[in-house]
C-alpha cells in the first residue's frame, strides 16, 4: 500500500451501495462525506476503500492522526489492552495508564509550575471543563473568546465558538457570559495590540473574568496566527487581573507545529491547557493540563465522567507520546512545514488569487481571495 491507486469510478459500486442505505438511516445533520468512498483500510497517509481503491488522506481524521494511520506500535497496543480489559472507570477500579498518560502531559506542559491534568473523552470536554476549572478557582464566571474561534459543539463549547453555520444556526439560546473580542493577525488586523486592555475593559470589568480562552493559532478560523505580541499581552492582562490564560490545543498540540504544544513558540506558560484529537491516534480522549494548585483547588468528583481515559484510549496516547519522541516527529513537522511553505509561497508569487500563506510546523494554510488589496 505504498502508493494511489484508483480501479473504479469514485464512488465505486460497492461504496454507492452503502451511501444508499446511509441515506436511509443516518440522521441528514450528520452530515456529508468529503470523500463518498467507504474506507476499510488505513495505513500511515493512505486509505483504501471497499471497492479498492487508495487515496491520500488529507484529513487525518480532522487532524487525529500525528502517527498516522495504523501505526503498528498503536495497534499492538491497543490489541493487547482489548484482550485484558475494555472499560472499569477510573474512579470505580484505577489503571496505570491513565496515570501514565498524566505523567506524560504533565511533564510536557510549559513552564516551571508544578503540572497536573484530568482525562476526558473530546475535545469539547476538554474546553467545558477548563472553564469548570477555571470557575471554581477563580469564584468568577465570566470566559473571554476571540472571533473565528473553535472551541467545539457541545452547548458551552459550541457558545464560545463563533461561526454561526453549520455550528449554532438554530442551536440557541446560548450559554451565558461569554464575551467576544477582535482576533487580530498579520493579514488582518482588527485591533492593534496597545489597544487590548482598553476594547476588553470597555466590553466587561476584567475583574468579572475568570478565564481567557485562546487557540494559539486558530484551527476552523483558518489556520491564523495572531499578531506579535498579542497573546503576550492576553498574558499580561490574566497576570494583572488575576485571570486563567486556557490555551485550546485540541488541534494545535501534539507536535503539529514542531512543538509539542504550540504555545511553546511564544514561550508563555498557559494556567491551563486543553488537548485532544491527535493525543490517541483518534480514540476518543482528551484532557486538561494545568498547574497543580489550580488543578487541585476543585473538590473530589467534582470533574470526570463514565467513559473518561478509557483504558484503550490510555494505551494509545501513551504509545502516540512515545512515537512523537522515539520518530522524532516534531522535526518530521518542521521538514513538512518548510516543503509546504516553499511551495505555497511560489504560489503566492505567481497567482493573485493568493492573499496569504501562515502558519508554523506542519500546520500551514493558504488563503484564496478575490482582491489581494482589500
Amino acid at each position: 500500500m505504498k502508493s494511489i491507486l484508483i480501479k473504479t469510478a469514485i464512488p465505486g459500486p460497492k461504496s454507492k451501495a452503502i451511501e444508499a442505505r446511509r441515506a436511509q438511516c443516518v440522521a441528514k445533520g450528520v452530515g456529508g462525506s468529503l470523500l463518498p468512498c467507504h474506507i476499510v483500510k488505513g495505513e500511515g497517509a493512505l486509505v483504501t476503500d471497499i471497492d479498492g481503491n487508495k487515496f491520500i488522506d488529507l484529513t487525518g481524521g480532522w487532524g487525529c492522526l500525528v502517527a498516522g494511520h495504523s501505526h503498528p506500535r498503536i495497534t499492538k497496543a491497543v490489541k493487547a489492552q482489548a484482550d485484558k480489559y475494555l472499560h472499569t472507570d477510573f474512579t470505580a477500579a484505577p489503571y496505570e495508564s491513565y496515570v501514565r498518560v498524566c505523567e506524560h502531559l504533565a511533564r510536557e506542559a510549559p513552564g516551571k509550575a508544578p503540572k497536573s491534568a484530568a482525562l476526558f473523552n473530546s475535545g469539547a470536554e476538554a474546553v467545558e471543563n477548563a472553564v469548570k476549572i477555571a470557575r471554581g478557582y477563580t469564584g468568577r464566571s465570566g470566559i473571554l473568546v476571540f472571533e473565528n474561534a473553535f472551541h467545539g459543539r457541545t452547548l458551552l463549547a459550541m457558545t464560545m465558538t463563533h461561526k454561526s453555520m453549520p455550528f449554532k444556526y438554530k442551536f440557541g439560546p446560548f450559554a451565558s457570559d461569554i464575551f467576544r473580542m477582535p482576533y487580530p493577525t498579520p493579514y488582518r488586523p482588527t485591533i492593534e495590540i496597545k489597544d487590548v486592555e482598553r476594547v476588553l475593559s470597555n466590553m466587561i470589568n476584567p475583574e468579572y473574568l475568570a478565564a481567557i480562552v485562546v487557540e494559539p493559532i486558530q484551527g476552523e478560523g483558518g489556520f491564523n496566527i495572531s499578531s506579535p505580541g498579542f497573546l503576550e499581552e492576553l498574558k499580561r492582562i490574566c497576570e494583572k487581573y488575576g485571570i486563567l490564560f486556557v490555551a485550546d490545543e485540541v488541534q494545535t498540540g501534539m507536535g503539529r507545529t514542531g512543538k509539542f504544544f504550540a504555545i511553546e513558540n511564544w514561550s508563555i506558560e498557559p494556567d491551563l491547557i486543553c488537548v485532544g484529537k491527535s493525543i490517541a491516534a483518534g480514540l476518543p480522549l482528551s484532557a486538561v493540563i494545568g498547574k497543580k494548585q489550580i488543578m487541585d483547588a476543585l473538590p473530589e468528583g467534582s470533574i470526570g465522567g463514565t467513559y473518561v481515559g478509557n483504558p484503550v484510549a490510555c494505551v494509545a496516547a501513551v504509545e502516540v507520546m512515545d512515537i512523537i519522541k522515539d520518530e522524532h516527529l516534531l522535526d518530521r513537522s518542521l521538514a513538512i512545514g518548510n516543503i509546504l511553505r516553499k511551495r505555497f509561497e511560489s504560489f503566492k508569487a505567481k497567482y493573485e488569487i493568493v492573499g496569504d500563506v501562515r502558519g508554523m510546523g506542519s500546520m500551514q494554510a493558504i488563503e484564496f481571495v478575490k482582491d489581494r488589496k482589500t
